[in-house]
């Protein structure tokens, strides 16, 4: 029997309609070789998970927060693929993006508690490497989930192209207006700094707009919290009335659809988010968001899981893959099949998964 602990109580049951645990796959994906470079090769491929795990392996996960419904998503990824192969799960979540001592401190406690390997949504690109190669020198796989560590013993990597990411939302707004079109000022909330998926997105966007119409005021970093980043918001809007869009990370867009209608600013300011949430695809279905790239949070978790279970079983692995990228608008969001991109409606925080 799997018994699936969940925020305030045992979680019996999920709420709303699930992803169908033997169904989710194969799944188009990208692998990049040589894995772990910046600007490798990228080739689809079509990704199978292991059927079970030979035995319940301890695995750690460690994410910089559960604040947003971002990381509600890769919760749901690892934990139903956790179940799915029959190993133990335990979640911890550091508080925030500026709690990096307690990332540390809270997967060093993981390991001596005995898990054989982790997987690390890390709060820093840099910070967590002194770390990583201890582990490593323990022969304990790092599997490098969403968001990206330097160090190169990590043993895998699960995560998307957040450079990508951040180009896929410019590119939306350069095609909107390209050069030679009336300049339009654009807010731009990358998110905290310092963190790896920030300044890879930062760069992607900036190269996207560079030559079109949109003229990009001064970066706005904050941690993604929603009073975060609602106050840095009303803090452009205050301070640049000809603001055309708010562009940023989810909680940024989620945060300002409030603020736009308060101010009565519908149509005057328009909202695009550089990823996915629950939050952003509602806003987007309710005409309130422009457009997100989707990078299939939930799979990335999934994927991030088998790759612990593989390299602890000494089964071949694809070191460095992530799901295939792709925008939703308002013009195509009744196409996409929401389970792929999403956890379920009301689905609620778990922190572990214990086979008996």
């Amino acid at each position: 029997m799997i018994r699936f602990i969940a925020t305030l109580a045992v979680a019996t049951a999920l709420a709303g309609p699930a992803l169908a645990q033997d169904e989710w796959f194969p799944y188009e994906a990208e692998e990049v070789t040589p894995a772990f470079s910046a600007d490798g090769e990228v080739n689809k491929i079509s990704y199978t998970p292991l059927e079970k795990a030979s035995q319940p392996w301890e695995i750690c996960v460690s994410f910089p927060h559960m604040k947003d419904a971002y990381w509600l998503g890769v919760d749901y990824g690892v934990v139903e693929e956790a179940k799915r192969l029959g190993v133990n799960l335990n979640v911890v979540e550091a508080g925030g993006y500026t709690e990096l001592a307690n990332q540390l401190s809270q997967i060093e406690d993981c390991v001596a508690g005995g898990a054989d390997a982790v997987i690390i949504g890390a709060i820093s690109l840099d910070g967590l490497n002194n770390l990583v190669d201890e582990l490593a020198e323990d022969d304990i796989p790092v599997i490098d989930v969403i968001n990206g560590i330097s160090s190169e013993n990590v043993t895998a990597k699960s995560l998307v192209s957040f450079r990508t990411m951040g180009s896929s939302a410019g590119e939306y707004l350069a095609e909107r207006h390209p050069e030679g079109s009336d300049p339009v000022q654009v807010g731009w909330f990358p998110g905290p700094a310092g963190a790896g998926w920030v300044e890879a997105a930062h760069a992607g966007f900036m190269e996207a707009v560079e030559g079109s119409a949109i003229e990009v005021l001064e970066p706005r970093y904050g941690d993604t919290g929603k009073e975060a980043q609602q106050g840095l918001v009303e803090d452009v809007l205050r301070a640049n009335p000809d603001v055309r869009y708010i562009a940023g990370t989810a909680v940024t867009a989620e945060a300002a659809q409030g603020i736009i209608r308060e101010r009565d600013l519908v149509g005057e300011v328009d909202l695009i988010s550089f990823y996915m949430t629950p939050g952003v695809y509602e806003g987007i279905e309710r005409g309130f968001i422009l457009a997100a790239p989707a990078d299939s949070m939930v799979i990335q978790g999934r994927i991030a899981v088998d790759q612990a279970v593989r390299v602890l079983e000494g089964e071949d692995y694809v070191k460095h893959v992530g799901p295939e990228i792709f925008v939703v608008d308002q013009d195509n969001i009744g196409e996409v099949e929401r389970s792929n991109v999403l956890p379920p409606q009301g689905f609620s925080p778990v922190f572990s998964v214990e086979v008996e």
